[in-house]
């Protein structure tokens, strides 16, 4: 009986380890494995990286852009998502829709979306020298303000997602038995829901924080010569100067930072804890 469990058990699994392997496994080795033979063995291009300060300064920008965009996101996401999970469910599954509607959307093109409302004659600029909060255009596009809106755009529905899968699962009664017991509602929330939540606010800030880190079309497109990201710097290595060893080995670069994210996440959270499970 514990061996047909088994075997069941390997047959479901086998699928999915299937295509890790195939799109994940093999490409990341065969790339890594490129990074250190170009064409003998070599450390070059990683001895590059530590000693070159421009791609030092490249790789603190991604981390940078990240980590300023997942704040923001957890800003702007978490009350939203506490609307979402405290409200009435027909409200709630209005206001999911919302959320939802982006993904709907080409991401080039609301990336392009943000250029017309960033420029200088764009929208924004716009209004406020309508309104006389300005005087002259403020410079939005091209800078690390912009790849940040942008990103924030692109990336708050992930963050809201994660946030309300923990948020709806708390139960609504323990605020309610708090103020009974003489807590105010400030009290209440941050003495039993915060903590509560605090799997979804950690869950959804890894998830922000790594697509943040590999982020290409948004830094490309809004970004300007001096917020280069490293996604950037692999297309410009691959597309331009055809380094292909090099790009290989930022690449690497990339994936590690955001492996050893992962890691730190799930050994003092548990990665199960973002969907409700055990560690």
């Amino acid at each position: 009986m514990k061996g047909e469990n088994t075997s069941k058990d390997l047959a479901l699994i086998a699928p999915l380890a299937a295509f890790f392997l195939v799109f994940f496994l093999i490409p990341f080795f065969y790339i890594f494995y490129r990074s250190l033979w170009d064409p003998s063995f070599t450390l070059k291009h990683y001895i590059h990286i530590i000693q070159e300060p421009l791609y030092l300064r490249v790789i603190f920008n991604t981390i940078k852009l990240a980590f300023v965009a997942t704040v923001v996101c957890l800003i702007l996401g978490y009350p939203f998502a506490f609307l979402l999970a405290t409200t009435s469910e027909k409200t709630s599954n209005r206001l999911l829709a919302i959320v939802l509607i982006p993904f709907w959307i080409s991401l080039l093109v609301r990336t392009y979306s943000w250029i017309i409302i960033l420029g200088r004659k764009g929208l924004i600029n716009s209004i406020l020298l309508k309104i006389g909060i300005i005087d002259e255009p403020l410079t939005l596009l091209y800078t690390m303000k912009g790849v940040i809106i942008g990103m924030t755009h692109i990336l708050l529905p992930y963050m809201i997602i994660s946030l309300f899968s923990v948020m709806r699962g708390i139960d609504l009664d323990l605020l309610k038995a708090a103020r009974n017991l003489g807590a105010n509602s400030f009290n209440a929330f941050i003495r039993i829901f915060f903590p509560l939540s605090l799997p979804g606010v950690t869950g959804g800030s890894l998830m922000v924080f790594v697509m943040g880190l590999g982020f290409f079309v948004t830094p490309a497109l809004l970004g300007g010569p001096k917020d280069v990201v490293i996604s950037v710097l692999i297309e410009n290595q691959v597309t331009f100067i055809l380094n292909w060893g090099f790009a290989f080995a930022v690449a690497i670069v990339l994936c590690v930072i955001a492996l050893v994210m992962v890691y730190f996440y799930n050994r003092y959270m548990g990665i199960l804890k973002v969907v409700g499970g055990e560690s």
